[in-house]
């Protein structure tokens, strides 16, 4: 069983968890800087978006987790700001970024969709690379299984199990590398890749979640599933509405 703890001294302690969220941060401004400086956008204003959103999207993904576990959250408060140990939402966290970097960039006067195109690949990474942390968490997992008939499965709770997370990190390492081959080979009207990389996400976002133990439920259905089909349905009406017209 890994330690979810990197480093301990005295009472500081780094935690995994962090780490890797910290790495998808870094690796994800870098890739995402190099394509803003090919598509010639205000690097200050782009940053100043960047470094609003990344903190609105925390926020976001730990009050969606929160929501959609009131009944344990409600009567443990003081554990709600805990991070640290996990819970947060990926749906939240893009809708929250999403969301706050429109606003801005409306402000700004810069294209939504073409800065969205550049960030997509950045936030598909990110998210293969934070799965990790679930790892040393040892949450998003799967159902128990026979390691016979998968030998792939994982030992973790004290059983073996459907390692979701490592399901969901190769998934979108190739949904990265589909996008980075998209943008490479064809010449995209604005906004499009975005509409790939929420459906291609959200498809094996939908299919993965069916094998966890731990999902957020919304009565008796997984929410997370639905939000991706909500996403699916989003990306597909997004592509066929920026394929005809003209974005200015």
């Amino acid at each position: 069983m890994p330690d979810p703890i990197l480093i301990e001294i005295g009472f500081l302690k780094i935690r995994w968890y962090g780490v890797l969220i910290a790495a998808a941060i870094l690796v994800g401004t870098f890739l995402a800087l190099k394509e803003i400086k090919k598509k010639n956008i205000d690097e200050d204003k782009f940053m100043n978006v960047l470094l609003t959103a990344i903190p609105v999207a925390f926020i976001s993904a730990r009050l969606y987790y929160v929501a959609f576990n009131w009944d344990y959250y409600s009567l443990n408060p003081g554990e709600i700001p805990a991070v640290w140990n996990g819970g947060l939402a990926i749906h939240g966290g893009i809708i929250g970024a999403f969301s706050v970097a429109w606003i801005m960039l409306k402000y700004y006067k810069i294209s939504f969709w073409q800065v969205a195109d550049a960030v997509a690949p950045s936030m598909v990474l990110g998210q293969a690379i934070g799965r990790w942390g679930n790892y040393f968490n040892q949450e998003a997992y799967g159902y128990e299984v026979d390691p016979v008939s998968v030998p792939w499965a994982m030992w973790i709770d004290g059983a073996y199990r459907h390692p979701t997370f490592l399901y969901e990190f190769l998934w979108n390492i190739g949904v990265f590398f589909l996008l980075i081959l998209i943008r490479e080979k064809f010449k995209l009207k604005e906004g499009l890749l975005l509409a790939i990389y929420l459906g291609g996400y959200s498809i094996g976002r939908f299919f993965i979640e069916g094998f966890r133990t731990d999902s957020l439920m919304l009565g008796s259905l997984r929410m997370a599933q639905v939000t991706s089909l909500i996403f699916i349905i989003i990306s597909i009406v997004l592509y066929i509405y920026l394929s005809r017209k003209k974005i200015s």
